[in-house]
Protein backbone atom coordinates (compact mmCIF):
# COMPACT_ATOMS: atom_id res chain seq x y z
CA UNK A 1 0.00 0.00 0.00
CA UNK A 2 1.44 3.35 -1.09
CA UNK A 3 -1.11 5.63 0.56
CA UNK A 4 -0.14 7.85 3.46
CA UNK A 5 -2.54 8.72 6.28
CA UNK A 6 -3.02 12.11 4.60
CA UNK A 7 -3.92 10.37 1.29
CA UNK A 8 -6.51 8.22 3.05
CA UNK A 9 -7.98 11.26 4.83
CA UNK A 10 -8.22 13.19 1.54
CA UNK A 11 -9.85 10.19 -0.14
CA UNK A 12 -12.41 9.91 2.67
CA UNK A 13 -13.18 13.63 2.37
CA UNK A 14 -13.71 13.16 -1.40
CA UNK A 15 -16.06 10.22 -0.82
CA UNK A 16 -17.99 12.18 1.82
CA UNK A 17 -18.34 15.25 -0.47
CA UNK A 18 -19.40 13.05 -3.37
CA UNK A 19 -22.14 11.28 -1.44
CA UNK A 20 -23.18 14.60 0.11
CA UNK A 21 -23.94 15.94 -3.37
CA UNK A 22 -25.35 12.69 -4.82
CA UNK A 23 -28.88 12.35 -6.13
CA UNK A 24 -31.72 10.45 -4.54
CA UNK A 25 -31.54 7.50 -6.93
CA UNK A 26 -27.83 6.85 -6.38
CA UNK A 27 -28.26 7.20 -2.62
CA UNK A 28 -31.10 4.66 -2.66
CA UNK A 29 -28.65 2.10 -4.06
CA UNK A 30 -25.46 3.25 -2.33
CA UNK A 31 -26.94 3.05 1.15
CA UNK A 32 -24.54 3.79 4.02
CA UNK A 33 -24.14 0.07 4.70
CA UNK A 34 -23.01 -0.51 1.10
CA UNK A 35 -20.50 2.31 0.85
CA UNK A 36 -16.82 1.67 1.23
CA UNK A 37 -14.71 3.99 3.31
CA UNK A 38 -11.32 5.17 2.13
CA UNK A 39 -9.27 2.68 4.15
CA UNK A 40 -11.27 -0.32 2.87
CA UNK A 41 -11.16 1.03 -0.68
CA UNK A 42 -7.39 1.42 -0.60
CA UNK A 43 -7.00 -2.15 0.64
CA UNK A 44 -9.26 -3.52 -2.14
CA UNK A 45 -7.60 -1.61 -4.98
CA UNK A 46 -4.11 -3.06 -4.69
CA UNK A 47 -2.33 -4.02 -7.91
CA UNK A 48 -3.80 -3.52 -11.35
CA UNK A 49 -7.55 -3.12 -11.69
CA UNK A 50 -9.20 -2.85 -15.06
CA UNK A 51 -11.02 0.44 -15.65
CA UNK A 52 -13.63 1.33 -18.24
CA UNK A 53 -12.40 4.84 -19.08
CA UNK A 54 -14.61 7.36 -20.87
CA UNK A 55 -13.25 10.32 -22.82
CA UNK A 56 -15.12 12.86 -24.95
CA UNK A 57 -14.67 13.54 -28.68
CA UNK A 58 -14.61 17.03 -30.20
CA UNK A 59 -18.31 16.75 -31.06
CA UNK A 60 -19.27 15.58 -27.57
CA UNK A 61 -19.54 11.84 -28.22
CA UNK A 62 -18.37 9.60 -25.38
CA UNK A 63 -15.74 6.93 -26.05
CA UNK A 64 -15.23 4.15 -23.50
CA UNK A 65 -12.38 1.67 -23.49
CA UNK A 66 -10.50 -0.56 -21.07
CA UNK A 67 -7.25 0.55 -19.43
CA UNK A 68 -5.05 -0.84 -16.69
CA UNK A 69 -5.92 1.14 -13.60
CA UNK A 70 -3.36 1.60 -10.86
CA UNK A 71 -4.66 3.03 -7.59
CA UNK A 72 -1.72 4.94 -6.16
CA UNK A 73 -1.65 7.54 -3.37
CA UNK A 74 -5.46 7.63 -3.31
CA UNK A 75 -6.00 8.26 -7.04
CA UNK A 76 -6.52 6.15 -10.12
CA UNK A 77 -3.75 6.28 -12.72
CA UNK A 78 -3.72 4.77 -16.21
CA UNK A 79 -1.54 4.68 -19.27
CA UNK A 80 -1.75 4.48 -23.04
CA UNK A 81 0.15 5.32 -26.20
CA UNK A 82 0.84 9.05 -26.52
CA UNK A 83 -0.80 9.05 -29.98
CA UNK A 84 -3.87 7.06 -28.93
CA UNK A 85 -7.33 8.47 -29.53
CA UNK A 86 -7.74 8.37 -25.74
CA UNK A 87 -4.86 10.77 -25.11
CA UNK A 88 -5.75 12.99 -28.06
CA UNK A 89 -9.17 13.42 -26.46
CA UNK A 90 -7.66 14.00 -23.00
CA UNK A 91 -5.22 16.64 -24.22
CA UNK A 92 -8.09 18.58 -25.82
CA UNK A 93 -10.78 17.84 -23.21
CA UNK A 94 -9.35 16.44 -19.97
CA UNK A 95 -12.67 15.61 -18.27
CA UNK A 96 -13.08 11.85 -17.94
CA UNK A 97 -15.05 9.22 -16.08
CA UNK A 98 -13.94 5.73 -15.15
CA UNK A 99 -15.47 2.70 -13.46
CA UNK A 100 -13.92 -0.40 -11.95
CA UNK A 101 -16.35 -3.31 -11.52
CA UNK A 102 -15.99 -6.67 -9.84
CA UNK A 103 -19.20 -8.46 -10.62
CA UNK A 104 -22.11 -7.11 -8.62
CA UNK A 105 -20.04 -6.88 -5.44
CA UNK A 106 -17.85 -3.85 -6.15
CA UNK A 107 -18.31 -0.71 -8.22
CA UNK A 108 -15.94 2.23 -7.96
CA UNK A 109 -16.72 5.20 -10.20
CA UNK A 110 -14.69 8.38 -10.50
CA UNK A 111 -15.37 11.61 -12.39
CA UNK A 112 -12.69 14.22 -12.84
CA UNK A 113 -9.82 15.41 -14.99
CA UNK A 114 -6.88 13.48 -16.40
CA UNK A 115 -3.50 15.03 -15.62
CA UNK A 116 -0.39 13.57 -17.24
CA UNK A 117 2.30 12.31 -14.85
CA UNK A 118 6.01 11.85 -15.40
CA UNK A 119 7.20 8.24 -15.38
CA UNK A 120 10.87 8.90 -16.14
CA UNK A 121 11.77 8.75 -12.43
CA UNK A 122 10.24 8.93 -8.98
CA UNK A 123 7.96 6.93 -6.72
CA UNK A 124 5.16 6.40 -9.27
CA UNK A 125 7.65 4.88 -11.72
CA UNK A 126 8.90 2.63 -8.89
CA UNK A 127 5.32 1.54 -8.19
CA UNK A 128 4.77 0.72 -11.88
CA UNK A 129 7.96 -1.34 -11.99
CA UNK A 130 7.00 -3.11 -8.75
CA UNK A 131 3.67 -4.05 -10.31
CA UNK A 132 4.59 -4.94 -13.89
CA UNK A 133 8.15 -6.36 -13.86
CA UNK A 134 7.10 -9.48 -11.90
CA UNK A 135 4.21 -9.95 -14.34
CA UNK A 136 6.01 -9.25 -17.65
CA UNK A 137 9.72 -9.49 -16.88
CA UNK A 138 12.54 -6.98 -16.96
CA UNK A 139 11.72 -5.99 -20.54
CA UNK A 140 8.76 -4.09 -19.18
CA UNK A 141 11.08 -1.33 -17.95
CA UNK A 142 12.29 -0.88 -21.55
CA UNK A 143 8.66 -0.69 -22.60
CA UNK A 144 8.02 2.02 -19.98
CA UNK A 145 11.02 3.97 -21.32
CA UNK A 146 9.75 3.62 -24.91
CA UNK A 147 7.16 6.34 -24.47
CA UNK A 148 3.76 5.33 -23.09
CA UNK A 149 2.10 8.16 -21.20
CA UNK A 150 0.34 7.95 -17.86
CA UNK A 151 -2.25 10.16 -16.26
CA UNK A 152 -3.71 10.57 -12.80
CA UNK A 153 -7.42 11.11 -12.36
CA UNK A 154 -7.86 14.28 -10.33
CA UNK A 155 -11.19 13.25 -8.91
CA UNK A 156 -14.05 15.68 -8.49
CA UNK A 157 -16.46 12.90 -7.46
CA UNK A 158 -15.94 9.28 -6.43
CA UNK A 159 -18.41 6.61 -5.40
CA UNK A 160 -17.52 3.21 -3.95
CA UNK A 161 -20.26 0.59 -3.69
CA UNK A 162 -19.73 -2.80 -2.07
CA UNK A 163 -22.21 -5.60 -1.50
CA UNK A 164 -21.52 -9.06 -0.17
CA UNK A 165 -21.99 -11.92 -2.65
CA UNK A 166 -25.48 -13.36 -2.56
CA UNK A 167 -25.85 -16.89 -1.21
CA UNK A 168 -26.56 -19.49 -3.88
Amino acid sequence: MHETDADVAALQALLDRSYGAAGEHLLSIHTPARRLGARALVELLQGMCLLALATVSCDGRPFVGPVDGIFYRGSFHFGSDPDSLRFRHIRARPHISATHLRGEQLAVTVHGRAVEVDTRSGPFRDALLELYVPRYGTGWERFLDSGPVYARVEAERMFAYHAPPQAA
